[in-house]
């Protein structure tokens, strides 16, 4: 079963995902793969450097350059998620042809760059806005306001709610969300004990 895991930052999708590694299963971090794609993938760099000339030096993407060129511009960065989401869905693929028999993709954008096709079953995980302010801020060591511009920069809950086949409310504390996790996976019939 491939699981597609999604949600805003500060959800606990981290807790969800741990629980799925216990139970032998393949977690791909599609933030991870991308991150391992600009080291790796030659041909997403030189597409990203004919769009956005003088981002790619020497093979390496210069992120502070391109991120003042798409964040400052929405068309932009559409056409900058077209090339990485390709790159990104087709490792995505390769990886899952060598999976066990439970694998999670994790990622934020698991409907906009065509993984949620790639799944059995979608899960969004959502929390109250307060508790993702507070998760961010001990987490990432930011400020509170830089905690909630970050959320409010996303999808609102909603979102991910309507467009997935499941919800799981991470509404307690860190080992209330644990047992609700394993109380869906064993639900969903692949729990190992």
């Amino acid at each position: 079963m491939i699981l597609g895991i999604t949600g805003g930052t500060g959800c606990g999708k981290t807790t969800l995902l741990s629980c799925i590694r216990e139970q032998g299963g393949l977690v791909l971090d599609c933030d991870e793969v991308y991150h391992d794609l600009l080291k790796t993938d030659r041909q997403m760099l030189a597409k990203i450097d004919a769009r956005f000339p003088g981002t790619v030096t020497e093979g390496v993407l210069d992120r502070k350059k391109l991120g003042a060129v798409v964040f400052s511009d929405e068309k932009a960065l559409l056409e900058l998620n077209a090339i990485t989401h390709t790159a990104v869905k087709r490792e995505i693929r390769r990886r899952l042809e060598e999976a066990p028999s439970l694998a999670a993709i994790d990622a934020i954008g698991l409907h906009e760059g065509g993984l949620a096709q790639l799944c059995d079953k979608t899960v969004a995980v959502t929390a109250p806005g307060e508790d993702r302010v507070r998760r961010l801020m001990l987490r990432d060591g930011v400020t509170e306001e830089y905690a909630r511009s970050r959320i409010a920069a996303q999808h609102p809950q909603q979102w991910f709610a309507e467009r997935c086949d499941y919800v799981l409310e991470n509404s307690g504390s860190r080992e209330d969300f644990r047992r609700k996790c394993l109380a869906f996976l064993r639900e969903l019939g692949i729990m190992k004990a």
